[in-house]
């Protein structure tokens, strides 16, 4: 009895551990390709597990793609130097980050900078 107890218990450990590497995995972008692209903040969801960068980007035939930039969650984003009302609605921003293999608009969070010259490194080695 004791060892299918044993048994039992460990197995939710490591399908319990999968899962949240899993979850944490940054598996569906571009490990090696970037991106940059300038636009209009349109949100900024700083939350957690994940905070949102949502750019409003307009190609060159005027049509206007809204973009999601993932990063951390707050309190990492603090550490970075990175705060809630770094980025209001309409705040013209140009981003950088890895994008999804699937072609989807989205991409994890490298470097943001805004209009202002102020950069903001949510991911990677800090400038």
């Amino acid at each position: 009895m004791k060892r299918i107890l044993f048994a039992t218990a460990l197995a939710l450990v490591v399908f319990g551990a999968a899962s949240m590497l899993a979850h944490h995995s940054g598996v569906m972008f571009e490990e090696s390709k970037e991106v940059t692209l300038q636009g209009v903040v349109k949100e900024f969801q700083y939350t957690n597990p994940h905070s949102w960068l949502l750019v409003d980007v307009t190609g060159a035939d005027g049509k206007v793609t809204t973009w999601g930039f993932e990063a951390e969650g707050p309190s990492t984003m603090m550490s970075r130097g990175i705060r809630r009302n770094d980025f209001a609605p309409g705040t013209k921003v140009t981003v950088t980050g890895r994008p999804m293999k699937d072609g989807r608009p989205a991409a994890a969070w490298s470097k943001a900078v805004r209009a202002d010259g102020k950069v903001f490194v949510a991911r990677g080695p800090q400038e």
